[in-house]
């Protein structure tokens, strides 16, 4: 059975996409890109450094993660979408490896440049996650 899962604890989503922040199938949680946005604050302009960005954008993740029952320690695949691929690349790792900090337990990842993303965001992330055993 699918199951929807919305998370008004986390950014929410803008008046003209309508979309769950996560599908839940067969234990496995698929969470919907997430933009920088302070969930306390959604229509404040977004942080202009990528470092910023990263942080807002995992916090949501983790939030949406957590609210369905789920751990990021059991991600199995991030997808990143970083507007300026050359410039952002470290910025983004910086924060990433503190999510994602173990060597030798790292999810499968793709990330790529993009031309644009909504808000005229640097970086938006999604995820597929495991329910832990």
């Amino acid at each position: 059975m699918i199951k929807h899962i919305y998370c008004p604890q986390a950014a929410p989503p803008p008046k003209s996409s309508r979309y769950a922040h996560a599908t839940e199938y067969q234990q496995t949680l698929y969470i919907t890109g997430q933009l920088p946005i302070d969930p306390d604050a959604p229509d404040n302009p977004l942080p202009l450094r990528i470092r910023e960005q990263t942080e807002l954008v995992f916090r949501n993740l983790q939030l949406i993660a957590t609210a369905a029952g789920y751990s990021l320690s059991h991600t199995l695949f991030v997808r990143a979408y970083l507007l300026e691929f050359e410039r952002d690349f470290e910025g983004f790792n910086d924060i990433y490896f503190r999510y994602y900090a173990n060597p030798a337990a790292l999810p499968g990842r793709t990330t790529v440049g993009v031309a644009r993303l909504g808000r005229g965001a640097l970086v938006e992330v999604d995820l597929i996650v495991a329910r832990s055993s």
